[in-house]
């Protein structure tokens, strides 16, 4: 089994740069590690790097599934996970950008539906 290695300085610049512009000030990343199946037919699960952080109260995932390949998703509690509709990533900044974007949008829906 090949090991995925962690984010790099670059990959975690290209994070914190987009969280700063999206946020306008430092958000605070934390490194870890997260067992997932990267082959749906496989019950095998593999160690991968991930990048976490929350903000207006919600959680957000980064995690690195291979060399340039990314998966990301946001959850506000275990029964409220969100996917981005993109299953992997090449690119780590359209990742991030995407992640985002998908989790505005839905916060602009849950608002809308309160304001009714």
């Amino acid at each position: 089994m090949n090991s995925i290695p962690d984010f790099t300085e670059s990959e975690l610049w290209t994070v914190h740069d987009t969280l700063r512009e999206r946020y306008g000030r430092e958000i605070e990343i934390e490194q870890g590690d997260v067992e997932l199946r990267l082959d749906p037919h496989s019950s095998t699960l593999t160690p991968c790097p991930v990048l976490f952080w929350r903000e207006d109260g919600a959680n957000f995932v980064i995690s690195k599934v291979g060399d340039r390949r990314y998966r990301a998703q946001f959850f506000y509690r275990v029964h409220q996970q969100f996917g981005t509709g993109i299953d992997e990533f090449d690119n780590l900044a359209e990742c991030t950008v995407t992640l985002l974007q998908v989790q505005a949008d839905h916060e602009a829906k849950q608002t809308a539906k309160q304001d009714r």
